[in-house]
């Protein structure tokens, strides 16, 4: 074969072959290389480790990373008061952690700037006071709303006497006075050496006695979400309407939740001198329950000269209870607690 022929029929192989190539590849899906785009935050699922190889509390408890964002940016709601020692760059150094049950003894606390380490001598003054001082029994069956003295290198100090040993809690609420502050409540623990009886929580009831006082509470806690509690005042079964203001109200209430003692700020709506609140015989506040459970509410009102408090068991979002007849009624239904004005 001369070498025309030749190269003539080894170019027809070779496009037989390169056409066959085509034809099989033509058949098949083409093969592509995507480069994977990253996870997006809140789209990873799963537990995330920490450095020590444990899971965060969030984790645990089934919450993913957006939730734990969420709770250090700001976006979930704040722990409530009275939890931490510390908190927002103040903390709470209580001075006197061990009393001794019936007998008066000297409760000494000071606020610490947490970045200089100097005692904090400068406060708003809130409801006519630069700090209020509340100490209850981890049972709540004890309460005290005390009113501690200022020294001027920022010690406060107040008497206290506490009837039973026991688990305490001592809650100092206050507002710094610096520059876009806020009101915090801190809490420590309080040890009281004695006899430790641990009495349930009472039950929950619409009316309470103290001292011949009748007082009837009006209102639910609903979990996060504000209500209205009213808690009218009577005497002999007279409505009381000369009652006396007592830390720039007609009435000072204190909520502490039951488990944890978590302490939630109540407002009064209204003051005297507004034109529009009247001395009584109806106290009315707005407050806010964190959670569902059981709380006990403290209410501080003054009449002829002298601070009572009325406590009431209230269970969140379950509603108050209708009046209990006198054949239904237990001991322990109509109570007061012993106060420290």
């Amino acid at each position: 074969m001369n070498s025309g022929l030749k190269i003539t029929a080894f170019a027809t192989a070779l496009a037989a072959t390169f056409g066959t190539a085509y034809a099989v590849g033509g058949a098949m899906d083409p093969v592509i290389t995507e480069e994977k785009e990253p996870p997006r935050h809140g789209d990873v699922h799963g537990a995330k480790e920490s450095p020590t190889g444990e899971r965060s509390h969030d984790e645990q408890s089934g919450e993913g990373s957006h939730h734990e964002e969420g709770r250090r940016g700001g976006g979930e709601a704040e722990l409530p008061g009275g939890l931490q020692i510390s908190e927002g760059g103040f903390a709470l150094d209580l001075r006197t952690p061990r009393v001794e049950a019936d007998r008066r003894a000297e409760l000494s606390f000071a606020v610490v700037d947490e970045e200089t380490g100097r005692n904090v001598t400068a406060f708003r003054r809130e409801h006519g006071k630069e700090l209020h001082l509340i100490v209850a029994s981890d049972d709540l069956t004890t309460y005290r709303h005390l009113h501690p003295v200022r020294a001027a290198d920022g010690t406060w100090s107040t008497p206290v006497e506490l009837p039973e040993g026991g688990g305490y809690r001592v809650f100092a609420d206050f507002t710094p006075d610096v520059k876009n502050a806020e009101g915090l409540t801190l809490g420590a623990d309080l040890s009281v050496a004695g006899d430790t009886r641990p009495e349930p929580l009472p039950r929950a009831t619409e009316t309470v006695t103290v001292d011949g006082y009748e007082v009837t509470l009006d209102g639910t806690l609903n979990p996060g979400a504000g209500s209205e509690l009213k808690l009218n005042v009577a005497k002999g079964g007279k409505p009381v309407t000369d009652l006396q203001p007592y830390l720039g109200a007609y009435g000072h209430l204190v909520a502490l939740r039951a488990g944890d003692l978590a302490y939630l700020h109540v407002h009064p709506n209204g003051e005297p001198g507004d034109g529009r609140t009247k001395p009584g015989p109806e106290i009315s506040f707005t407050a806010t329950a964190p959670s569902k459970g059981a709380y006990r509410l403290f209410l501080d009102f003054q009449h002829e000269g002298e601070v009572r408090t009325a406590a009431f068991t209230v269970h969140a979002g379950a509603g108050i209870p209708e009046k209990p007849t006198p054949e239904k009624s237990a001991p322990g239904d109509a109570e007061s607690v012993p106060h420290g004005h």
